[in-house]
């Protein structure tokens, strides 16, 4: 096997429940033989932060080589790891079908899983992992949660920085006060059976984010199905246990998987495919659960007849053609999220709102700094804004050149972004639209 070679990147089963899995000696082995090939490289030194750590960890260790490294100084290089998949996926020579094997974004989960089997995840760090139950009373107790979060709310947000850990400064989603499950049956779009896509078939896996906190970005998903004539059903058995993941949490993951592929199954078998509006958790059913669960025959069928949204859209349009009746929302800057980026499939977001008349589209494709949960945490925030940087230049250009649309496929990556912006700013909100997600947009296109 060549070094970077353009073999398509392979990726194995984890194998959580061997008994080496959590064997730390044998862990620590393989994190050195990792992070030595790391050392030797160094491509992946400007995606985020976990490599800049790991290579000062070296070049100011007593040799300059990994053998004077104590393995306590492994932790923070663990600690910064987002999973956004990019060292895989785009820098990285040596992933698999390569002799080295290297897995790198796979090897901090296993790091975290003894992490979380030796107690060393603090319990609350745990619990905001919760969505379900955290989403369910947020909901329920709306007004009093966003009062709450708010970031100008300088009486609760630092003693939730003191007893949660999330930054007094990090932007917190909302919660509805009606989920988008209950919604969608309320008032569901009326279907035009004559749109050019009435054949299909498709559930609607709303996931936690759009189920608890941007119930808009469903309801754009549910009405623009709707236009093109989609047959639509709103499904939510469960968190796609990304969170859970991040800490290690394998066993959690797989029941998850389990749960939902089973709930799904009987959808599929009847013509349907599931389409996810949030990236992160399209991943996770498309790639993640198979690796972790490989097994199931359930979920490999849902693995294989899940679709991102701006994927399925864009799917339609290439095919039947979109409905007409869309005008121009004005000029776009469309964020491509990593966890969009990591499902292979292309600027999909970029490519639906194209198809938009009159409406000039451009692409940031940069890290957010985000990284789900981890971008709030005290911790972590400002290391999060100056990963982000980068993506918050460019979309302040977009600002500054009178863009009013600033979207992501990753709703807390273009807040976080947001923020990004008001740094370099000096404090000053940008003047842009309420949207989140391009699917906001394209319903808007079409007067939804």
């Amino acid at each position: 096997m060549k070094e970077g070679g353009i073999d398509a990147p392979v990726r194995h089963p984890i194998q959580w429940k061997d008994a080496d899995f959590l064997d730390e000696t044998k862990i620590d082995a393989e994190m050195r033989r990792v992070f030595d090939i790391c050392h030797g490289c160094r491509r992946c030194f400007n995606l985020c932060d976990s490599f800049p750590r790991l290579f000062d960890l070296i070049d100011e260790s007593e040799t300059g080589e990994l053998d004077s490294v104590q393995s306590e100084g492994f932790e923070p290089v663990v600690d910064a790891c987002t999973l956004c998949d990019m060292c895989f996926l785009t820098k990285c020579p040596y992933v698999p079908p390569h002799e080295f094997n290297l897995d790198f974004p796979h090897l901090m989960v296993r790091y975290r899983a003894l992490q979380l089997k030796k107690g060393k995840i603090k319990r609350m760090e745990q619990r905001l992992t919760e969505t379900d139950v955290n989403g369910q009373l947020g909901c329920n107790f709306s007004k009093l949660t966003n009062w709450t979060s708010k970031r100008e709310n300088g009486l609760t947000r630092p003693v939730m920085q003191t007893l949660l850990g999330i930054h007094k400064e990090a932007s917190l989603p909302k919660f509805e006060s009606k989920r988008f499950s209950v919604l969608s049956k309320d008032s569901p779009p009326v279907r035009d059976k004559a749109a050019p896509a009435k054949d299909r078939k498709a559930v609607i896996f709303s996931t936690c984010f759009a189920e608890y906190n941007n119930a808009s970005i469903g309801t754009a998903t549910q009405g623009v199905l709707a236009k093109n004539g989609v047959k639509t059903e709103v499904v939510y058995p469960t968190c796609c246990g990304m969170p859970q993941l991040e800490h290690g949490d394998l066993k959690r993951v797989a029941g998850n998987a389990e749960t939902a592929a089973a709930e799904l199954l009987p959808w599929i078998e009847g013509g349907y495919v599931v389409v996810a509006p949030i990236p992160s958790c399209a991943l996770m059913l498309k790639f993640e659960w198979p690796l972790i669960v490989p097994d199931s025959e359930n979920i490999k069928k849902l693995a294989a007849a899940t679709f991102d949204i701006s994927e399925y859209v864009a799917d339609i349009a290439r095919n039947e053609g979109l409905a007409e009746g869309l005008s121009s929302v004005g000029d776009v800057t469309i964020h491509i999220s990593c966890h969009s980026r990591a499902q292979n499939m292309g600027q999909k977001g970029a490519e639906m709102l194209r198809h938009v008349p009159g409406t000039r589209v451009n692409v940031i494709e940069r890290c957010s700094g985000h990284g789900g949960s981890w971008g709030v945490m005290k911790d972590n925030f400002d290391t999060g804004l100056k990963i982000g940087k980068p993506a918050a230049r460019q979309g302040l250009k977009a600002v500054e050149a009178g863009t009013k649309n600033l979207v992501s496929e990753c709703p807390l990556a273009r807040e976080h972004m947001l923020q990004g912006i008001e740094v370099l700013t000096n404090g000053q909100k940008p003047d842009v639209s309420e949207a989140q997600h391009p699917i906001e947009l394209l319903a808007k296109a079409y007067g939804l």
